[in-house]
């Protein structure tokens, strides 16, 4: 197991109660916003599960599934849904979601791993199904109190992107961390669309 996910393992619950009740609110209707009432969603490393929960309660049919056998009991928990345990590069759907809601996941991957991860997010939403990532604005990559980070500017994200074919980068936006005592830490917010 790599030491991202050992660090989520002995962190579930400190974790957990940092993030659960977190208002994202403007975050998640900007996502919504995109997709049709009652469509399929599948929150990509739901942590504790907070998306999923706001997400099943606007009416939405929501799979869950995180790398950590504990995040994914405390979000099942949270959000009365069961939630699935797999590591990301394991998604394997094709044209199932109308959304792919990937918060603060897939910023634990190394670059090269992450190409392959959002190859796999657009095959798993349908021809005009949307993929929202976020990452830490910047330019590290490497391993930061005991989690692996790939951050991006926006910049650095369209050169990404420019190797991934069939997608539209609809938005780009930067926001602070909500976190209470955060609010330095800048965030980078990406709406795609599958062609």
């Amino acid at each position: 197991m790599n030491t991202t996910l050992d660090f989520y393992e002995n962190n579930a619950d400190i974790f957990a109660v940092g993030t659960q009740d977190v208002v994202f609110a403007d975050v998640q209707e900007r996502f919504l916003s995109f997709l049709p009432a009652g469509g399929r969603i599948l929150d990509f490393g739901c942590g504790a599960g907070r998306d999923t929960r706001y997400f099943l309660s606007k009416g939405y049919v929501v799979d869950a599934t995180d790398g950590s056998a504990e995040l994914c009991r405390i979000a099942g928990r949270n959000t009365g849904i069961n939630v699935r345990q797999m590591l990301f590069s394991q998604l394997d759907e094709d044209c199932v979601y109308d959304g792919i809601w990937a918060c603060a996941s897939v910023l634990h991957l190394p670059k090269s791993e992450l190409k392959d991860v959002f190859v796999k997010m657009i095959r798993a939403v349908k021809p005009g199904g949307y993929i929202y990532a976020s990452f830490k604005y910047g330019e590290f990559e490497g391993e930061r109190n005991g989690r692996y980070f790939m951050d991006f500017t926006d910049e650095t994200f369209r050169i990404f992107a420019n190797d991934l074919s069939g997608i539209t980068i609809i938005e780009e936006w930067i926001s602070d961390d909500v976190r209470p005592g955060r609010g330095d830490e800048k965030w980078l917010n990406v709406m795609i669309r599958r062609s």
